[in-house]
């Protein structure tokens, strides 16, 4: 206890309490898939549908992630993270903007700038740029008060350090030169900062000027405005060409940059930047501080290309990374579901366009032409023709060993992390013949035996936008809908209520009817069948996983789990290095009780009481003298899972005169 001698109010912080042990988020789901636009191989977070197309694009007939990122948003999803796949042939649209000093032989252009789109696809062939130049500030210099290293001006507003500024030493060949300092009491732009250790590599003394004639110095920058099919989409104001100023071109236009390890709540701007800008020029040409060359008329960009052809399994799955990888070797294997390997919140799974039936878009007829009447003035332009959205090339039809080989590694994947569960979709061929009926989804069925997946059947048939080949709605695998389905079960309720007996939205009907006889059939081989009641609408009605294991036959009782365990990992880190004694364990003790009560009183542990609900040991017994020899303090939690009950049967009898009705829950078995 601090000894206090002088009057007054202190404050001393304390241990006031045991570090508490909460739940984690089980509603975030990671999608893997193809866009029209977006960063490929690298997981950004996504929180609405509007945010999705503005990163990734809107609906294409190439792929079906965007309509499963739709219905998860339209089912309750409320967070997913998106993985953009392709393969190594995607390449973004880009040109490329010149610089070049004026003067009276002046040498040849050189790059400056690559103006590039701000992603892979030859969606980037839709857009182009122009570029202006600006001097927002102005001011003069006098010559008689100037030096080499500083110019005395009538006003230093709108010059900070870093400022791009022309100078007009010379009518034909003006000089070019980077603010170092500005000094606003003295009226000063330092070309050679007065501090030695504070200059940089862009300070160069000015010399060479009239004396007797005042000098014009305005600032330069840059104005560029982007287009898409000639509409304006993105204005950019005030860029410099000057790596030190604050509005540094290729700073304020930058690729997005990759998800930190520990990803938990981060978020990325909720429009993406149609362009980035990238420096060419060598550091001898950065000194030189020569003015970009505007353009007259629009720039397009040019040679995007969506790489969807070449697509491979490999660009679903990515590799397995080794220590002695470079960075280029870790990039190249960081693909598909790699990408969701640091992205430590996902506790879903899902990759539908490994079943992509791709369908080009609907070729549009060519805008009428209006004849004007000949009686009547010419029009000052003529109509504008509208300019038609480029198509890429088309993914291949993966067969069912593709197919298997992607769901086997999402399994693996959820296996290795153990804290996420893979939603599988059967392929096409199983679900598209009603003549067949089930047997090829029990069929695929039998290729699984996971407690980290589960199977849902059929398809969905969802509206679409794009009116492919002149259908209403598009055929899309259900991981989607049943991800925002398991979101909304989630935050509404728990991980512990099993995600089944709910209606789906924006869905219209399913591509197999499925009687009581056959999801008897499929139930019983732990396939959740999607079924269309009359007068309840298409609902989800199983909640089994993949798994032979009677322990882990459910759904909710697989996640809970899973959430239990990390929630205890994450929370009891705390505990590391510290004094392994009574004191330790009991704080331990504590904070796990108190956490497994409260999930019990919030109906996700079973038992009438907490000792038929859960125990946990951590003493003497659990974490003996040889264990804490080994610096291990172990505690044993057991936990009671509540089971849904899948089958109630109504007995229906004759006594005294009524009928008495009762029911009997029966948990898995009848």
């Amino acid at each position: 206890m601090p000894l206090y001698s002088t009057p007054g109010v202190y404050y001393h912080r304390t241990d006031a309490g045991v570090p508490r042990v909460a739940p984690l988020r089980t509603d975030i789901t990671g999608f893997v898939g193809m866009a029209r636009r977006g960063p490929l191989h690298q997981a950004l977070p996504i929180e609405s549908w509007r945010q999705f197309v503005a990163h990734f694009g809107d609906f294409t007939g190439a792929a079906y992630l965007a309509y499963a990122v739709r219905a998860f948003f339209e089912n309750g999803g409320a967070r997913c993270w998106i993985v953009r796949v392709a393969s190594d042939a995607a390449v973004a649209a880009a040109s490329t903007v010149n610089a070049r000093l004026p003067m009276l032989v002046p040498p040849p252009p050189y790059p400056a700038w690559d103006v590039c789109a701000s992603s892979a696809g030859v969606w980037g062939n839709d857009l182009t740029f122009e570029l202006r130049a600006t001097h927002l500030a102005q001011t003069v210099a006098d010559p008689a008060l100037s030096t080499p290293d500083y110019a005395a001006v009538t006003t230093v507003a709108g010059f900070i350090a870093g400022t791009h500024v022309r100078i007009a030493t010379d009518p034909v060949a003006p000089a070019f030169r980077a603010v170092a300092a500005v000094d606003a009491a003295t009226k000063r732009l330092y070309w050679i900062n007065p501090k030695p250790e504070a200059r940089s590599d862009y300070e160069k003394q000015l010399t060479g000027y009239d004396l007797n004639r005042p000098l014009l110095i305005e600032s330069v920058e840059y104005t560029l405005l982007v287009r898409e099919l000639g509409r304006v989409i993105a204005v950019y104001q005030g860029l410099s060409l000057v790596p030190d100023h604050p509005r540094y071109g290729p700073r304020v236009l930058p690729r997005i940059a990759e998800a930190p390890s520990d990803a938990i709540g981060w978020k990325v701007p909720a429009a993406a930047d149609p362009v980035v800008l990238i420096d060419k020029r060598t550091p001898m040409q950065r000194r030189e501080l020569a003015p970009l060359q505007v353009t007259v008329d629009a720039v397009a960009l040019t040679l995007g290309a969506d790489g969807l052809a070449a697509l491979s399994v490999r660009d679903f799955i990515g590799e397995a990374g080794d220590v002695l990888d470079d960075e280029f070797a870790r990039r190249e294997k960081m693909r598909g579901l790699r990408a969701l390997d640091p992205i430590t919140e996902v506790a879903l799974v899902a990759v539908p366009d490994i079943h992509i039936q791709p369908v080009l878009p609907p070729a549009k007829a060519p805008p009428v032409v209006c004849v004007p009447d000949p009686c009547l003035p010419a029009p000052p332009f003529p109509p504008a023709v509208p300019r038609m959205r480029s198509v890429g090339d088309l993914p291949p039809l993966f067969d069912d060993e593709a197919v298997y080989q992607v769901q086997s590694a999402a399994i693996d994947h959820c296996q290795s992390h153990h804290d996420r569960i893979a939603l599988l979709d059967p392929p096409y061929t199983a679900v598209r013949d009603a003549r067949l009926g089930i047997d090829p989804i029990r069929a695929w069925r039998k290729r699984f035996d996971s407690t980290f997946a589960a199977l849902y059947a059929p398809w969905v048939a969802a509206p679409d936008p794009l009116l492919l080949n002149g259908e209403l709605t598009r055929l899309v695998p259900p991981s989607g809908h049943v991800a925002g389905f398991v979101a909304q079960t989630d935050l509404q309720i728990g991980v512990h209520k099993a995600p089944a007996n709910g209606s789906l939205n924006w869905a219209q009907r399913l591509s197999l009817t499925i009687d009581d006889a056959s999801h008897g059939l499929l139930n019983e081989e732990h396939v959740n069948a999607l079924r269309a009641f009359p007068g309840r609408g298409l609902r989800v009605f199983g909640a089994r996983t993949l798994s032979s294991d009677p322990s882990w036959r459910y759904v909710n009782v697989r996640r809970l789990m899973l959430m239990i365990e990390k929630a205890i990992e994450v929370s009891c880190q705390w505990a590391v290095f510290e004094t392994n004694d009574r004191y330790t364990r009991a704080k331990v003790h504590l904070a796990l009780t108190s956490f497994l009560l409260s999930l019990w009183e919030r109906g996700a542990l079973a038992g009438a009481s907490v000792k038929e609900a859960f125990f946990v040991n951590c003493n003497e017994d659990t974490s003996p003298p040889a264990a804490r020899d080994r610096g291990q303090l172990i505690a044993e939690v057991g936990v009671a899972p509540s089971t849904p009950f899948e089958f109630v049967v109504l007995r229906v009898g004759y006594g005294e005169d009524a009928f008495e009705i009762s029911e009997v829950a029966l948990a898995g078995e009848f």
